[in-house]
């Protein structure tokens, strides 16, 4: 079974769209379905294709503030080392927190390179590269 998308919540869109917008760029990702209710943007979803966004930003649909989970974090494939370095970097400058600097994490493999990040809505995100260099 694959996933089809994944949505988070947050409770600044014009801050949680600048910050993904600069995050999800050195991976290939981009805005490709912005829904609006009533004038307002009200969520974004990002992809790598125009027709199928993959992952996506809201504010909740039940009018709760949005919040982060415990344990849950979501990783975005990154072609190149390069790449993870320069998600780290742009989630940096948009405002967002480190949680674990770009470096092999050989617990899991001797090829995995990644980076963690906490978004301005303290959601855990990770972009991680598999190649061998």
């Amino acid at each position: 079974m694959a996933l089809d998308h994944i949505s988070i919540g947050v409770t600044n869109m014009q801050r949680a769209k600048a910050f993904y917008d600069a995050v999800l760029a050195p991976l290939g990702m981009q805005p490709v379905y912005p829904v609006e209710i009533n004038g307002q943007l009200v969520g974004v979803g990002y992809g790598d294709t125009p027709d199928k966004p993959t992952f996506w930003i809201q504010f909740p649909i039940n009018g709760q503030p949005a919040s982060m989970g415990n344990g849950v974090h979501i990783a975005f494939t990154a072609a190149t080392r390069e790449a993870v370095d320069a998600f780290y970097l742009a989630a940096l400058d948009q405002g967002g927190a480190e949680d674990g600097r770009p470096g092999l994490r050989t617990e899991y493999h001797p090829s995995y390179y990644a980076a963690f990040i906490r978004d301005p809505d303290h959601n855990k995100i990770e972009a991680v590269c598999h190649a061998e260099t």
